[in-house]
């Protein structure tokens, strides 16, 4: 149901209140929180009216009003205007000496969590249908061969492979060329029975090392696949009074340390564009339903995709996540696709 003017902005200033001070907050409060000039008892006839249509609540009948997961929806939805905020520090601390993208992924988590209050997640750049760049063959020892396989996101995958005799330079040269011909540019998906056969043929009385190869070209783009997430902040998790039962706060900390679970909670972000904001019930693990999350995209410049996620309680400021997240991921994106 839409709201008019007067509820939105009592709304608004129960949300606000009581995210700064985690308390019910009653009609006096509001009375002096807001320009509207309203008498406590017209705002306590708002506020019941609100109540009734679900977006705030009584926790005891003493007690003013909290915001429910409805409330907190609208006020994201609605309510919660843009703000630009400069984010210069995090971008010198982003930018400063990093040269290797897990550092610097380490690092925004890191960044996060200090500049937030809350625990922090962010995922490695994915690839859908991960692609193979490169395959190099060379002579390890009479009886070994060692091959670098790079793909996508230039993840290596090293694999030795035993040889009965040792290979001369041409005919090294010879496999790695049909190698890289074949294969250079293709996915898994793109290596069918067909090329593997025609390989063979050519490859001649070393067929057989192709196997080896084919089996370690699987194991690297799977590799590539697998999500690596980097926590920081899960600590921070322990300040909010509402989030302090033990038995809950310890499930909790668990699936911030679980990367099967993390992986399950950011399963359809990455999927996602722009900020996505799950509130309480709506948050896809059930230890999480006390809390809320704000997740958001970057990319790289080849087609790489990866999730920067901020859990907190579900009084969390989102203004200042939301504003936190646009920034980051605007500077994450001018990094990535900075040529060089």
């Amino acid at each position: 149901m839409e709201l008019d003017e007067r509820k939105q902005k009592i709304l608004k200033a129960v949300i606000a209140n009581y995210l700064e001070t985690g308390e019910p907050v009653g009609s006096r409060t509001i009375s002096k929180y807001t320009d509207l000039n309203l008498s406590s008892a017209t705002i306590r006839n708002e506020m019941a009216d609100l109540e009734e249509l679900g977006y705030i609540m009584q926790p005891h009948t003493s007690a003013g009003r909290i915001p429910t997961d409805a409330g907190y929806r609208l006020y994201v939805d609605s309510m919660m205007a843009e703000k630009d905020t400069e984010m210069e520090e995090m971008k010198t601390q982003l930018l400063e000496r990093v040269d290797k993208m897990e550092s610097l992924l380490k690092q925004v988590a890191r960044v996060l969590a200090n500049n937030t209050n809350y625990a922090t997640l962010v995922t490695g750049p994915q690839y859908q249908n991960s692609k193979l760049k490169f395959i190099q063959l060379s002579q390890v020892d009479e009886s070994q061969l060692l091959a670098v396989i790079v793909v996508d996101g230039n993840v290596i995958k090293n694999k030795l492979m035993t040889v009965t005799r040792p290979l001369a330079n041409d005919e090294l040269l010879k496999l790695n060329v049909l190698l890289n011909t074949f294969l250079q540019g293709a996915s898994l998906q793109d290596i069918n029975l067909e090329m593997i056969q025609t390989m063979k043929s050519q490859a001649g009385e070393y067929a057989d090392i192709l196997e080896n190869i084919f089996q370690g070209i699987a194991e690297a783009i799977h590799e590539a696949d697998e999500v690596e997430i980097y926590t920081s902040g899960t600590s921070n998790m322990l300040k909010y009074p509402e989030l302090g039962d033990l038995e809950q706060t310890t499930k909790l900390l668990e699936v911030l340390e679980d990367r099967q679970g993390l992986s399950e909670l950011l399963d359809g972000s990455n999927n996602a564009n722009g900020i996505q904001v799950y509130i309480g019930e709506e948050t896809p693990v059930s230890s999480m339903k006390d809390c809320s999350i704000v997740t958001a995209t970057y990319e790289l410049e080849e087609g790489g995709k990866g999730t920067i996620g901020i859990i907190g309680p579900k009084r969390m400021d989102y203004k200042k996540v939301v504003s936190t997240l646009k920034n980051l991921t605007g500077e994450l994106d001018t990094i990535f696709k900075k040529k060089e």
